[in-house]
């Protein structure tokens, strides 16, 4: 087997093929990192922030967290970690130790789980049973959760131009996202939010749980059926990794605002559909981009939104 390393020279469009010691080569396209230039050193100073998923190659954090870093100076650098569940615990208690670890994005499928190894968490993480984020204090040795799903997302449909208030919205999800979700679109004042969940008995409690902490909202569980909502968000994995879509996108009305809390290349299948109905489509890139001003600022990093990079 031969592993070549492909390298462009500056002053040329002309390609070499140069063997590395041994006679190996290895296949790396340069381009980017000689056609521009880069103010991002890691130091003995840099700040971690990790972010831990299985699978993990579909997160968009460390790029658009770390292009946002580099404009501003700062001494961070986000960085995925392919954590599987059983080794969670493990994982956990080794990083504890890390004095340069600022915290750690927390996404599927650990956000629930993550909440048992939290010494305290925030009073929307508490109340959905989730984290997001964890914030290492060395000094106390403790970990600090904290849930910012549900300001990004609001954060991000706000930077849109769109807004929740007075609204009937229909949300997809009672998950860990979700739950920060929904708990955000009621605190927005949306005139009432359904929650439907493939598990009827999540979105039953999910339900229960908001009434509960806000007695004056209009919440309740109910079927996904997009027919005479103003807003229809999708708070589930559905659409991730195939064209698999969360509702029938024939019911969806026109003119209805559709969200996405999934974030793919090229877009989902449902907000491609959606568009197609004549509905406005967020993609969940803009809820992303919320998440991590709020997480940034959690971690005790100030990110300038307009600087977060695209993805």
């Amino acid at each position: 087997m031969q592993f070549r390393c492909q390298f462009y020279d500056r002053r040329s469009a002309a390609r070499e093929w140069r063997p590395l010691h041994g006679g190996l080569t290895l296949p790396i396209d340069l381009t980017q990192t000689v056609n521009q230039e880069f103010s991002m050193p890691i130091t003995g100073l840099t700040q971690i922030v990790g972010i831990i998923a299985d699978p993990v190659a579909h997160v968009r954090t460390p790029q658009m967290f770390n292009a946002a870093a580099q404009h501003m100076s700062l001494p961070a650098v986000c960085v995925p970690f392919h954590v599987p569940p059983p080794q969670l615990g493990v994982w956990l208690t080794a990083c504890a130790g890390l004095r340069n670890l600022s915290g750690i994005v927390v996404t599927i499928p650990h956000k629930e789980a993550v909440l048992p190894f939290c010494d305290v968490v925030t009073d929307i993480a508490r109340m959905v049973g989730s984290v997001n984020v964890v914030r290492r204090e060395h000094d106390t040795r403790r970990w600090i959760g904290g849930n910012f799903d549900g300001q990004g997302f609001v954060a991000g449909v706000k930077a849109q131009g769109h807004t929740l208030a007075g609204k009937r919205v229909l949300q997809i999800g009672a998950g860990g996202a979700g739950k920060s979700m929904a708990y955000s679109i009621l605190a927005e004042g949306a005139a009432e939010l359904v929650i439907a969940n493939r598990a009827t008995e999540k979105a039953v409690a999910l339900a229960a749980q908001l009434k509960r902490a806000m007695p004056e909202a209009s919440v309740r569980p109910g079927e996904a059926d997009p027919r005479g909502f103003d807003v229809v968000v999708n708070a589930t994995s559905v659409g991730l990794t195939d064209d698999s879509k969360p509702l029938d996108a024939n019911r969806l009305d026109a003119g209805t605002l559709v969200c996405e809390a999934v974030v793919r290349e090229g877009g989902t299948a449902l907000l491609k559909a959606a568009a197609e109905r004549g509905c406005l489509v967020h993609r969940g890139e803009w809820m992303l981009r919320g998440q991590i001003v709020e997480i940034g600022r959690f971690l005790g990093f100030e990110l300038d939104a307009s600087l977060i990079g695209d993805v």
